[in-house]
C-alpha cells in the first residue's frame, strides 16, 4: 500500500476490497469519502443499482438512489486525464455536474462514455473478485431487491 491516508477499506460479505483514492485528480471528492468513512456514513449502506457488465452504486443512506449525506454536494472534478476502466470508482450525481455528494460507483467493465462526464476518485487495486460478487439488480434501472450491503469503509491509516 503506498499511502495509507489515500487508501480506503471496504469489507464486503465476501471479503476485504482496497481502493487507491486518486486526491491528484479529485482532491475534494477524496476529503468527502474519507470524511464520510470516519463517521461510518457507508457501514451498511447498501448497493442499490447494480447492472451486469456496468457498474454497482452505493452510498446512499437511505438505499434509493435519492439520498446523501448532511453535507453540501460537491463541484465537479471532471479528468480526462484517467477514463473509467475496471474497478473505476467514480462520484454519482444528478443531471446536474456539480451534485455529487456521497453515493459511488464502481465499474464491472470500461465505460469509455463516462469519460470526462463524471468524477473519478479512486481505484481499486485489490478484491476486486468481491465486487464481482454483489448482487445484480434488474430492469433497466438495475434496482436491486434485498441488495448486498457494505460492512464498513475505513481509511486504512486509522486501522490498526
Amino acid at each position: 500500500m503506498s499511502d495509507p491516508e489515500n487508501t480506503l477499506y471496504m469489507e464486503l460479505k465476501d471479503g476485504r476490497v482496497t481502493i487507491e483514492l486518486l486526491a491528484d485528480l479529485a482532491p475534494r471528492h477524496v476529503e468527502r469519502v474519507k470524511t464520510l468513512a470516519r463517521q461510518g456514513f457507508y457501514d451498511g449502506t447498501v448497493f442499490h443499482r447494480v447492472i451486469e457488465g456496468f457498474m454497482a452504486q452505493g452510498g446512499d443512506p437511505t438505499g434509493t438512489g435519492t439520498g446523501g449525506s448532511d453535507l453540501d454536494n460537491l463541484p465537479a472534478e471532471f479528468t480526462r486525464q484517467r477514463g473509467f476502466v475496471r474497478g473505476t470508482v467514480g462520484a454519482a450525481r444528478t443531471s446536474d455536474p456539480n451534485s455529487a455528494n456521497s453515493q459511488f460507483y464502481i465499474m464491472f467493465a470500461p465505460a469509455p462514455h463516462l469519460d470526462g462526464q463524471y468524477t473519478i476518485w479512486g481505484q481499486v487495486t485489490e478484491g476486486m473478485e468481491h465486487i464481482d460478487n454483489i448482487k445484480r439488480g434488474s430492469g433497466g434501472s438495475g434496482s436491486v431487491s434485498n441488495p448486498d450491503k457494505i460492512v464498513t469503509v475505513k481509511v486504512a491509516a486509522d486501522v490498526a
